[in-house]
This record gives C-alpha cells, structure tokens and sequence, in this order.
C-alpha cells in the first residue's frame, strides 16, 4: 500500500546526528543551521506584517512585491534580466522547489544526471516521478567533473541534469571552466539544468557566484532555485524562488500550485524587504562566516586534522585517512557524538552508491566558543 520509493527510506544522517546530539547533550556541528537567529530588521518586518498585514491567500506566484525584489537583487549581484511577473515564482523553501521542477519536468523513463556527493531529497523525488538517475562520482580534494565524466552520463535520453553549487557537503564552488562544460553538454543533448543555487550568498575568499543561466545557451533552459533561509540565515523560514524562461515557468507553477500553493505572506514581505533594504547584510554575513571557518580550521589543524578548502556554504570537511585515522567516516562521527560529545556528518552519507568513506562534514556556523570546544572533543576522538 506504499509507494516502493518511500517505503523502505532510512533515518536521515542529518536526523540521526541531530538525535544523538540533543539525547547526549553534544555539540551539534553536523545538521547546517546557524547559532544567530538571522536580521533582527527582517525579524520585526515579519512579525509587523502578521499583526498588521494580511493573512489570507497570497498570489499563487508570490506577493508581487518579492518577486520584484528577487528580479532586483539578481539582476544586481548576478547581472541577470528576469521578469518578476513571468519568470520568478515564490516557493515554500527550496525543496518544494525542487519538488515542483522534478514532478513538472520528468516523464517516466527520463534520464536525470546527479552528482555526487548529493542532498539526500534528490533520489526519491526524481525516481518517484518516473526519472532514472545517472549518478556522477565526485572525490576530494578538489570535487570537479571533466569531459570524460560527462560523456560518460549524457545521452539522447538525457531530459534533467541537477547542479547544487556552491556545492553541500564539499563546500566547493564550481569553477567557471566546469560550469561552461556542462553548458555545452547541456546544448549539445538538449538537456534542462536544475540548479540548486540555495548557498549563491555564501561565498567565501572574494569569490562571486555565478550562475550557470549566464552561459551561452543556457538562459531558457535553466531553472534557477534560491532560498531566502540560507540567504539571511533563518534555515526555518522556508521561503525559496524559483526562477526560469516563461515556458518552463508556466510549468513549474503548475506543478507548484498543487504541492504548497502558496507561502506565509507575513514572510515573504519581510523577505522582500531584506532584499530591498540589506544594508552591509550580503557583505558583512559572508565575512563573519569566513571568520568562523578560519578558526575552525585553524584550530583543527593545530590538533593533527587535515582540512579541505571550503569556498562556500556553512561547511568544511576534513580528510580523516590524511588525518591519521584508520576507522570510516561513519563509525568516527558515531564514536565522537558518543564517546566525546560532539555530532558532525559523513560524507558517505551523500553518495548513493561507491560512497567516499572518509571524510567528515562540520558546520562552522557557531559560535567561537562553541567551535573551540569541539576542537578540543574532537582532538580527543582523533
């Protein structure tokens, strides 16, 4: 009576850990959520709109006045051109997102090219709209994909390939060369990307994101998902955008109209204003994350843990082989929220199949107290 897809699914990693760190009173480095509450500005914008604002129905595409204020803030830090009437349709999070391009866009027997190390709700939801998945391996240090790669996957049954860059867990952002190359495989088989660009605002070391909507012929076949959570820091708001040509557009509001239909109208004002007003927020968030980072990594190096670069997101990994410990990614996180209270992540977790075992995901999204203290556990996992 239940769907194969979901009726064997496991606990999440990211829930398991979570469990564990609450049960035991660890640090909790492994679910991404930041220690700050996120703008005490978009906060209050919020709460003004629920008290003063309307709480009926808002327009099924998103209050007119966030969808102009995404078209804004685009079109000024990625140069892009898009209509807010025609071209940007406001989700709940960036997972009903996804959910909404999948469910419009895969047919059975679609072939739907992922790369992994991949987030965990890509698989069910493309398998449980007919698509069949063509899994790309990805491998520290530097998690990039060449030609080879590519012409191993791509087909003329090739309909989706999904991009999440700034890419979770590797923390890595695609460089524009590997971003050109999937442009032109994208052309050459006639394929729609799907980019999870939720991390698009954190971005670390003076880089820019750049989307892959900008490459040569990828504007109308692109659909661009945003997340205001990961934008402003508030993981629980749930308010996310999706942003495409007016073809694939009117699809994806199709398919979105009969998930969520809609979203709190209270939020998506606020998040209109933070995008309108952001003050120094989208360069003085990025700095304060790097800050965190840096004595993360700082301070694990300083115990024996070789750490990967990290350009991007709330995360960095360390290599735990290169470490000097001889035990898999998985059995180390359980051993050290167990035995020395502090939770992080396995890599493996993010493969579907011939996972990487050995390496470990920690936010750096705490505070310096916090951060200091699980070096010191960690240390003594090591």
């Amino acid at each position: 009576m239940v769907h194969p897809v979901f009726a064997d699914l496991p606990v999440t990693v990211f829930e398991e850990m979570s469990g564990l760190a609450r049960e035991l009173g660890a640090i909790n480095l492994g679910q991404g959520f930041p220690d700050d509450q996120g703008p005490i500005a978009l906060r209050r914008k919020a709460g003004e709109a629920l008290i003063e604002g309307s709480n009926q129905y808002p327009p099924m595409r998103g209050l007119p006045q966030l969808r102009q204020a995404v078209a804004g803030h685009y079109g000024r830090t990625q140069g892009l051109a898009l209509d807010p009437d025609r071209e940007i349709i406001v989700t709940s999070g960036a997972t009903e997102a996804l959910a909404a391009a999948f469910l419009s866009m895969i047919s059975p027997g679609d072939e739907v090219v992922l790369f992994q190390p991949l987030y965990d709700a890509y698989l069910p939801m493309v398998r449980r709209a007919g698509g069949i998945p063509r899994l790309v391996r990805l491998t520290p240090p530097h998690w990039r994909f060449d030609r080879a790669i590519l012409e191993a996957v791509f087909s003329d049954k090739t309909k989706l390939v999904v991009l999440n860059s700034p890419l979770n867990p590797a923390g890595v952002v695609t460089p524009d060369a590997d971003l050109a190359l999937l442009a032109e495989f994208c052309v050459r088989f006639d394929v729609t990307a799907v980019c999870d660009e939720v991390w698009e605002a954190v971005v670390f070391d003076g880089r820019a994101h750049k989307p892959l909507m900008t490459f040569p012929g990828m504007r109308e076949r692109t659909v661009k998902i945003g997340s205001a959570g990961k934008m402003f820091g508030m993981t629980g708001w749930k308010v996310g955008f999706l942003c495409a040509a007016p073809p694939l557009a009117k699809a994806l509001a199709g398919a979105h109209q009969f998930l969520t239909f809609t979203t709190p109208p209270n939020l998506q004002a606020a998040v209109a204003f933070g995008l309108e007003e952001p003050g120094d927020w989208f360069e003085a968030m990025p700095a304060g994350l790097q800050r965190s980072r840096d004595r993360l990594a700082t301070g694990l190096r300083e115990v024996g843990f070789t750490v990967l670069d990290s350009g991007g997101t709330y995360f960095l990994n360390v290599d735990l082989t290169a470490s000097g410990v001889d035990e898999p990614d998985r059995a180390f996180a359980l051993r050290a929220v167990r035995e020395h209270g502090v939770a992080a992540i396995p890599v493996s977790a993010f493969y579907a199949e011939d996972p990487v075992t050995n390496v470990l995901r920690l936010c750096f999204a705490k505070g310096d107290d916090v951060l200091d203290a699980a070096v010191e556990r960690l240390a003594r996992a090591r």
